[in-house]
């Protein structure tokens, strides 16, 4: 499962309004490789499933995750950072051994 703080629900539900996201849409996140950690993080609205695709839905946002990324990211928490210091989404990921100094990449 993934969870989701307070800030980032606030900020999804400010990106789907602006955007004008239909309401079917969800929250796609996933892994593919690169980065200087060699891992990435991949964030973006949705609304088709695959059938690999895990469900969730945690402080009112949905979240999809394909089957492979899901076990780079259990146990992950989807928070948003607005301040001075850099402004946006960042996974607070237990299983990651490594980050990169931005927080988009990680190693296993």
């Amino acid at each position: 499962m993934i969870k989701v703080k307070d800030s980032a629900r606030q900020e999804v539900e400010r990106l789907i309004h602006q955007k004008g996201e239909a309401d079917d849409s969800f929250i796609r996140v996933g892994v593919k490789g690169g980065g200087c950690s060699g891992l990435m993080y991949e964030l973006d609205f949705d609304r088709e499933m695959k059938d690999d695709d895990k469900i969730f839905e945690d402080n009112g946002v949905k979240i999809v995750v394909d089957k492979k990324s899901y076990l780079y990211l259990i146990g992950t928490e989807l928070d948003f950072s607005g301040g001075l210091n850099g402004k946006g989404f960042t996974f607070i990921n237990p299983n990651a051994n490594r980050t990169c100094g931005c927080g988009e990449s990680f190693s296993i």
